[in-house]
């Protein structure tokens, strides 16, 4: 983990660094200073006085200095829990001071902002050694409220899993705890397999520091154990069977041992309605705090209107969200101002669902029957800017809201990001547009475009004709030169149209080579471009002509191939070589790049670039053209759902640098899975989804999604690791189990969850 002091932007919580901060600041051990404390008269001497702080007075740092015992310190981390009269700390102290639950310590810091405020340690002295605090006995719901953050609890618990794991600097266990009815993570100093044994299943007492999991936005999105021995797991009552002596389960006999105990409590928000998709989602905002609501609400609603929301707390991807809601709208109409951001700042998820305004150049407009999306960038990095259609856009025609290719747009709407929380790294971001007037031009393009270019060539043909006109009848070569460059430059207009539009590359080259052949009186000429084609007209026997060739250059690149030209080999060169290959070559390295910007972009629109697969709203597309053809046709097909178990176990583990390389292999173990006309798309996270196409039963399907769980029982060999994974497949077929886009999603969906609480 790295080395700088954290801040109220910069705390995430995560299996390593989840217990308050990701990004600190090396600290001073400072030599053990005996006796009483001392402090400044503005110093902050007891924990409670911290805890005082408010997030503004928390982020003005001011000084600390107190005593405390030490109630975990994580090993080869910075990361230090402190406990004085009954109220508990996160500190973050220098890994290499070696502390031990009990030790009674001096400390000598400032405060900082985060979840709840912390100390940043400058110095750290040891005092003496004595005894733990006594654990409070705590329940889910004192977990989930954060009601004794970072103080030493007892929660009893039945146990789920229990994984180890090798980190770089320590080992760990994993635990899954079940805790009145609810799941949480708890995190176990202990690199050994012995003392898991007989654990699973068992009921347990753990004694370990309570710690919320929290947002960029500082919004608790769960709750976690820290515990600092494998001597803190009492096991109170074994299970009752040893898990692995139950009676085998046939593979499609699973699902009656399935049952959902759900005891999340309704409940009422209020806020501003900042977005709004009948049927699917709205937002709702409230100052600086935001939610999104799934819901099956379909009446009218208001952006900017009050509304009351009633529905059930979730957490996706980290995110809190609520679902199943149900709205009613107020008469109150107070819109909010969208925030200013720049594209740095949605990377994070310091602005997840909050209306923002940020300002980019259009690349790239792609429209379709169900969404308009822009592709801008700022900052020298790609997002994407989506209006989606009502569904009265098939009856009524929207009106086609034009942005000038490479002018500087204002896009209004809800930031969401492409993946779960970054935890510090950036993750590719959306803004969903409200209406179609969201998207406003800033600036107009530069005039110096191929469009203005082509008109000012023609601009230029008219007077070079006009003055060919007026001397028709007094120097007849002249004119005839001068018809010859209207035709050349108008055959020159025409291929910048032609690059415009966006022809096909090998048909624009050969009309650049037949013009620079006509430039040169007829002389063969052809084109050779670097690791492709030959095109043009090259003749057969190359000896025995005089050839001049030339590159096509690039920007800050090799150069894109090479252009030729064939004389007779008595004939002398002239300046009209030269200019003719010097033209020919600048016309064809813009016919190039403008076709790779164009197929790179189009790319991006449609690929998930780390796993090379469909992205979501390429599946999308597709999959509404699928249910067309299946209505015309009355054909079927499938749909499958894959979610990868433990992907995030992974990427806590080895990092994510190894969970990308994870994500990489597998996609591409399920291509070989497929049959060439599926389609593989990658979801979001470590969700995938196939289209199967063509297939004359629900049993192809199943049989295709047994290949794709299959193809995960190998190791994943990625930087000297073997990583073990598995997938979690549900499928839905059409129209068996939907007719509706949302009808299939939700079906394979919830199959996808039922194995996964299966425990496959």
């Amino acid at each position: 983990m790295g080395e700088k002091p954290p801040n109220a932007a910069g705390l995430c919580p995560q299996r390593k660094s989840i217990f308050s901060s990701a990004s600190l600041i090396l600290a001073v051990l400072l030599a053990g200073v005996p006796g009483c404390l001392s402090a400044a008269p503005d110093t902050l001497t007891t924990l409670h006085a911290i805890h005082f702080l408010n997030h503004a007075q928390a982020a003005k740092q001011p000084s600390a200095a107190f005593e405390a015992t030490v109630t975990y310190r994580r090993r080869g981390e910075t990361t230090l829990f402190v406990q004085d009269a009954g109220e508990g700390l996160y500190v973050w102290a220098d890994k290499k001071i070696k502390l031990a639950p009990g030790d009674r310590i001096l400390v000598h810091g400032h405060a900082n902002d985060s979840f709840r405020p912390i100390v940043i340690a400058d110095s750290v002295a040891l005092l003496h050694h004595g005894a733990l605090p006594q654990p409070i006995p705590v329940t889910f719901d004192d977990l989930i409220r954060a009601r004794h953050d970072c103080v030493r609890v007892a929660v009893r618990a039945t146990v789920r899993s229990a994984d180890v794991g090798l980190d770089t600097d320590t080992d760990n266990t994993h635990l899954v705890l079940l805790v009145d009815g609810s799941t949480i993570d708890a995190y176990l100093d202990n690199g050994a397999l012995e003392p898991l044994n007989g654990l699973l299943d068992a009921e347990v007492e753990v004694y370990g520091v309570a710690q919320s999991k929290f947002d960029g936005k500082m919004q608790q999105v769960g709750a976690a154990l820290s515990i600092p021995s494998i001597d803190d797991v009492k096991i109170l009552n074994r299970a009752a069977q040893n898990p692995w002596s139950l009676p085998v389960t046939e593979l499609d006999a699973t699902l009656p041992f399935y049952h959902p105990n759900s005891q999340t409590r309704r409940v009422h928000i209020q806020g501003i309605v900042t977005y709004y998709q009948p049927g699917s989602a709205v937002v709702l905002q409230q100052g600086t705090k935001s939610i999104w609501v799934q819901t099956a609400f379909q009446q009218p609603l208001r952006i900017g209107s009050g509304a009351d929301v009633t529905g059930f707390p979730d957490v996706h991807n980290n995110f809190v969200t609520l679902a199943n809601g149900e709205i009613y709208q107020s008469s109150n109409h107070a819109p909010i101002a969208p925030q200013p951001v720049t594209r740095r700042e949605l990377t994070s998820s310091k602005h997840i669902f909050d209306l923002v305004s940020i300002e980019g150049q259009v690349v790239m407009e792609v429209r379709e029957s169900s969404q308009d999306q822009y592709v801008l960038t700022a900052d020298g990095q790609v997002f994407s800017a989506i209006y989606r259609h009502p569904d009265v856009a098939d009856l009524v025609p929207l009106p086609k809201n034009d942005v000038p290719l490479g002018s500087k747009v204002r896009v209004v709407g809800i930031s969401i990001l492409e993946g779960s929380n970054p935890w510090g790294h950036e993750v590719p971001f959306d803004i969903l547009m409200r209406t179609p007037e969201d998207i406003s031009v800033v600036a107009s393009p530069s005039l110096l475009n191929v469009r203005n270019l082509v008109l000012l060539v023609m601009l230029l043909l008219v007077g070079i004709v006009a003055v060919g006109a007026r001397s028709l009848f007094f120097h007849r070569k002249v004119r005839r030169e001068t018809v010859a460059l209207a035709y050349i430059e108008a055959r020159r207009s025409r291929i910048l149209e032609d690059i415009n539009g966006s022809r096909p590359l090998a048909e624009v080259i050969e009309q650049i080579t037949e013009l620079a052949s006509f430039k040169l009186k007829g002389a063969p000429c052809w084109c050779q471009i670097a690791d492709g084609a030959q095109l043009g007209n090259c003749p057969p026997k190359l000896a025995a002509f005089r050839v001049v060739q030339a590159e096509i250059p690039a920007h800050h690149a090799p150069p894109l191939g090479t252009v030729f030209a064939a004389f007779d080999p008595l004939s002398k060169s002239s300046d009209l070589e030269s200019e003719a290959l010097f033209m020919t070559g600048g016309l064809a390295a813009l016919a190039i790049e403008t076709s790779r910007l164009y197929t790179d972009l189009r790319r991006r629109s449609e690929f998930d670039l780390l796993t090379d697969t469909h992205n979501r709203f390429s599946l999308d597309k597709r999959l509404d053209a699928l249910i067309v053809e299946a209505r015309r046709t009355a054909g079927i097909f499938g749909f499958i759902y894959i979610d990868l178990d433990e992907f995030k176990q992974i990427n806590d583990r080895y990092g994510h640098h190894v969970g990308d390389l994870f994500l990489q292999e597998a996609a591409l173990r399920m291509k070989r899975q497929l049959r060439s006309h599926d389609l593989l798309a990658r979801q979001g996270g470590d969700e995938f989804a196939v289209l199967v196409p063509a297939v004359r039963s629900r049993a192809e399907v199943e049989e295709i999604a047994a290949r794709l769980e299959r193809c995960m029982d190998g190791p994943f060999v990625i930087e000297g690791y073997s990583v073990y994974g598995s997938a979690s497949v549900g499928i839905a077929l059409d129209p068996d189990d939907g007719e509706t886009k949302d009808a299939l999603l939700k079906t394979a969906d919830a199959a996808m969850y039922e194995v996964k609480h299966a425990g496959r």
